[in-house]
């Protein structure tokens, strides 16, 4: 049990950690000003949820590792996120699609985690719930500007959809780890958030005018340790003071 609920763990973290450090990468170059400052909160919301379960993942494994060694001393095959948050920035519209798709998923199993026989992972969700629901009607609304405003708004939008759409099936993938979390009571059932994540995408494509991809091929591997070519670059980036000067406190 205590390592498929470490891994399940590592891999809510892991999610979160890297749409953080992606979302990050818009401190200073936002639209306008309030934006900036609004996108850069969003990446400190989630930074600071994968604190709490990397914090956690490190006690469950119970092998002395904090923090701060699972998110910056770990290979890249050894990250557990789904390829969705990993991918480029690209225009904002992009970023604002890559954000709706995750947080359409990320609330209903914050809400869900809500009732986990894990007392530790349920306080967890008890705490991110409000930036959450936050999150996702922030998104919406962009999505909804975006794709209902200008004729370009509107390409670019559907264009970013039509690109991340294979990435989502990942998110709602199944495995024995995710199977005994669920038998125990630990983690929702994956097919329930799957049917609260379409009814939101759908209601929010249509208020946009923005046509929904057909489901057809899916990436996948995330969750194995198999990312996408963009993956070494962001730990490169995210890892290099840690790695550059080793056991450094301040």
């Amino acid at each position: 049990m205590s390592n498929a609920l470490f891994t399940y763990t590592l891999r809510l973290a892991d999610d979160l950690l890297i749409l953080s450090q992606r979302l990050g990468e818009w401190c200073g170059h936002g639209p306008v000003l309030e934006e900036d400052i609004a996108l850069t909160n969003r990446a400190l919301d989630h930074l600071g949820e994968a604190r709490n379960l990397l914090t956690y993942a490190g006690q469950v494994e119970g092998k002395g590792r904090t923090e701060d060694d699972l998110a910056y001393l770990r290979m890249e095959r050894q990250y557990t996120n789904v390829k969705l948050v990993e991918q480029p920035n690209g225009d904002y519209a992009h970023t604002m699609v890559r954000s709706f798709l995750f947080d359409a998923y990320h609330l209903p199993l914050m809400q869900a985690l809500l009732k986990s026989t894990d007392e530790q992972l349920a306080a967890i969700a008890g705490k991110s719930v409000k930036e959450a629901t936050y999150h996702l009607r922030a998104s919406s609304e962009w999505i909804i500007r975006f794709g209902d405003g200008t004729e370009e708004s509107h390409q670019r939008a559907q264009a970013a959809l039509d690109n991340l759409w294979t990435y989502t099936g990942e998110l709602f993938e199944s495995d024995a780890v995710l199977e005994e979390m669920t038998k125990a009571g630990i983690a929702p059932d994956i097919a329930a958030i799957k049917e609260s994540w379409s009814k939101t995408v759908d209601q929010v494509l249509s208020e946009a005018t923005l046509k929904r991809p057909a489901d057809a091929f899916m990436m996948t591997g995330g969750r194995k340790g198999l990312h996408s070519e963009h993956m070494g670059f962001i730990l490169a980036e995210m890892q290099h003071v840690t790695r550059a000067y080793p056991g450094a406190e301040w």
